[in-house]
């Protein structure tokens, strides 16, 4: 099977994204496959595979803005930063917080911020993963990142959980990639004065998709039966719409396919210009490093060819 595109799958709780990856592979009969972005195993929603050629966009794909909702459960800290690890830290929350008081607590972390990653996380340090450190009992310095969070607001009333030990704050995230919502979570626990870890989250959007546009794995199971799997896919396209596109002439496509280094002049100023040939991409172009005022091949998509350097 010769296909290439984006399956916009939903990932459920109780698998991990190379678990769907895995899946794929058997689906599409190709090892051609690569997620665009981690989520832990307790984590649900928009998991974007790539399939065929498009798994050369992963990188990119990779660097996108995504969105998020779940809840912050107040009243306890853990050692993953999450529902599933054991309690390191209590104390009981008695009374409500004022909504401004929340109000302000999200504000707080609005825009560019720094975070230490979870030890329980998959972050590289001297050649091993914190996660590999944290279950040897090992301390290891952690490296601290830079992230952007667009947008961070309470999404309803707080509620008590069912043993009335914590309380639930509900909320939504747009964030950049590299972002930990699960320290994010902590965060705003300590800026109100309580230990806290995220009780559950789900990704509403990744490269551009959203969770309407998505299927699930039962879905896919049964399109696997009927042969009828490639009909999941969506075009390269419609991951790619944040960038201008730019329609080529038959000349323009000939010379793309060769891998030409153009002039960045004669097109839309971008830091990555789609290629298209009759709406169809062909080609991603960013500036030439070493050549002022050019632009080269980043990304092939429906031409082979090798690169001008």
């Amino acid at each position: 099977m010769n296909v290439s595109g984006i399956l916009p799958l939903e990932k459920p709780a109780g698998m991990t994204s190379h678990d769907c990856v895995l899946r794929a592979r058997r689906w599409f009969k190709t090892r051609e496959v690569g997620h665009t972005g981690t989520l832990d195993p307790d984590v649900t929603g928009v998991l974007p595979l790539c399939v065929g050629r498009a798994t050369k966009l992963v990188p990119i794909l990779m660097e996108g803005t995504k969105a998020y909702e779940g809840k912050i459960a107040l009243g306890s800290a853990t050692t993953t930063e999450d529902a599933t690890g054991e309690v390191i830290d209590r104390k009981t929350v008695r009374t409500p917080i004022p909504d401004e008081e929340l109000e302000q607590g999200f504000a707080s972390f609005v825009g560019e911020i720094r975070q230490v990653p979870p030890m329980y996380s998959a972050v590289k340090v001297n050649g091993k993963r914190l996660y590999e450190y944290a279950r040897a009992g090992e301390a290891v310095e952690r490296p601290i990142r830079s992230v952007t969070v667009y947008a961070f607001n309470r999404t309803g009333h707080t509620m008590w959980s069912p043993d009335r030990d914590h309380l639930l704050i509900p909320f939504s995230v747009i964030c950049s990639k590299g972002t930990y919502v699960r320290t994010l979570a902590v965060e705003v626990g300590r800026r109100l004065g309580y230990p806290g870890h995220l009780s559950m989250l789900t990704r509403t959007m990744s490269a551009g998709i959203g969770q309407n546009e998505c299927v699930s794995i039962p879905e896919m199971e049964e399109r696997s039966e009927n042969g009828h799997v490639e009909r999941a896919l969506l075009p390269v396209e419609s991951v790619l719409r944040e960038y201008p596109h730019y329609e080529v002439s038959d000349w323009e496509t000939q010379k793309i396919k060769n891998g030409a280094v153009l002039p960045a002049k004669d097109y839309p100023q971008s830091k990555r210009i789609v290629f298209t040939k009759e709406r169809q991409a062909l080609a991603i172009y960013t500036p030439h490093p070493r050549k002022q005022g050019m632009i080269k091949p980043d990304v092939m998509l429906r031409v082979d060819a090798g690169h001008e350097k």
